[in-house]
């Protein structure tokens, strides 16, 4: 089916509405991977090898012209980032103990492949050694476009391509409404999301003045931030009318990424494109379209949350928890809590969170004093769920390393800065095999 006009994009969202009792939750998460010996980012043919070694576990290879460029296995993706960062995209599951059981099942995977090659695993958000210039690069087609395009709009582009990673939380909703209130709510916890997962303090060897550098270097990255309509009101319509006036970056056509300049999405409906001889974009095309859409929360057939710094695997899962229990069960009484703070002082706050971390104000509170409502919100939320392991626990037992962190008032770069100060190494951050 071709895609005409805004109508057909509103189609689009709207046919990700689910009913209230099939609400999923799918997590995405990057690594970092070193060499133990040389202690250098992994390059592409070390790669292969970790993707040779994980067909053994029934990871099916795909390419891209010659090259094996990422894995699937039944709804599951390992894919490459443009640094050789390693991303597994899980399948959308019924409760969060099933995506934290397929995450583990992977890190694992990973983890045994590591020991057969002598690398290390790195859950950081910010490469603490290494130099831009010196990053081994992946050979995808579209990352060779984004490379040449990107930094003409955002002077950290490449750093946010090749020296960052992340974790994102794909939820559900129900309807146009609901995605709306949605929307709304994770687009102004932003900045809390970037101040209570703090996980990227380190540049080049040293402290970068920064609990999340990360989150600097995606505020000054082309075609991300946090956009002033996502804080005040969001439906499909207004959605929509984004999507068609951003510039497009590439097109995929025959298995081949093109570069295209000057167009935007609007342009490819009317036929305006004349390298792919006039044609209008199908489905695929909008998908393609939408991930390249890099602001701290999107939409596509569910909303994405990407505002959250990595961490190690103890609390892989405590970022996914603290939003599913406030926007799967307590969407109202957060929304409720919000209603007072105006959109130019969350603003200031998402800039002033990846320095000034828990200490940061939004309408005369803390971070931290709003970081312990919203955790008490998603833990009523979540036992609410009553969703429970086979040990008889529900989700809230992955709130655990937040709890630590509003209790204690330290992030994970708190506690990274002090380890580093009397180590004076990074090995500290290396996940242990």
């Amino acid at each position: 089916m071709y895609l005409k006009n805004k109508s057909d994009i509103v189609k689009y969202f709207n046919s990700g509405c689910k009913t209230k009792n099939k609400l999923q939750i799918g997590v995405e998460h990057e690594k970092f991977l070193f060499n133990n010996n040389s202690r250098k980012r992994i390059n592409f043919s070390t790669v292969l090898k970790i993707f040779n070694y994980l067909t053994r576990y029934n990871w099916k290879p795909i390419k891209e012209g010659r090259n094996i460029i990422s894995l699937s296995r039944e709804d599951q993706n390992i894919t490459l980032e443009p640094g050789n960062q390693i991303e597994l995209s899980g399948a959308k599951l019924d409760s969060l103990h099933l995506a934290c059981d397929e995450s583990y099942k992977f890190l694992n995977e990973l983890k045994q492949a590591c020991k057969h090659l002598n690398l290390k695993i790195m859950s950081v958000s910010f490469d603490p050694m290494s130099n831009l210039k010196n990053v081994p690069k992946a050979p995808k087609q579209r990352y060779k476009i984004m490379t040449k395009e990107m930094p003409k709009n955002g002077k950290l582009s490449l750093e946010m391509m090749y020296q960052t990673t992340g974790t994102q939380i794909n939820l559900d909703y129900t309807s146009e409404k609901d995605f709306s209130k949605k929307f709304k709510l994770a687009s102004n916890l932003a900045p809390l999301s970037i101040a209570i997962f703090a996980n990227s303090p380190f540049k080049e060897n040293k402290m970068s003045k920064f609990l999340s550098y990360r989150s600097k270097v995606w505020q000054n990255t082309s075609r991300g931030g946090l956009p002033k309509s996502y804080l005040e009101g969001m439906d499909f319509e207004k959605y929509a009318d984004i999507v068609m006036n951003y510039p497009l970056l590439f097109l995929e056509k025959n298995k081949n990424y093109l570069s295209i300049k000057n167009k935007t999405f609007k342009d490819f409906m009317e036929k305006k494109i004349k390298r792919i001889k006039y044609k209008r974009p199908i489905l695929k095309d909008l998908e393609t379209h939408l991930s390249t859409i890099f602001t701290e929360v999107r939409l596509k057939k569910y909303i994405e949350i990407r505002s959250l710094d990595t961490c190690e695997w103890s609390c892989h899962c405590a970022g996914p928890a603290f939003f599913l229990g406030i926007l799967y069960q307590n969407l109202n009484p957060a929304l409720d809590l919000i209603k007072d703070w105006r959109v130019e002082e969350v603003l200031n706050a998402y800039k002033e969170a990846p320095t000034k971390g828990l200490n940061t104000l939004i309408n005369n509170k803390s971070l931290l004093e709003w970081g312990k409502i919203f955790l008490k919100l998603s833990e009523e939320g979540l036992n609410k769920r009553c969703i429970k392991n086979k040990t008889g626990e529900d989700e809230s037992i992955f709130l655990r390393s937040i709890k630590n962190i509003l209790l204690n008032n330290k992030t994970k770069a708190e506690t990274s800065i002090e380890q580093f100060k009397i180590n004076k190494s990074f090995n500290f951050l290396y996940e242990k095999n």
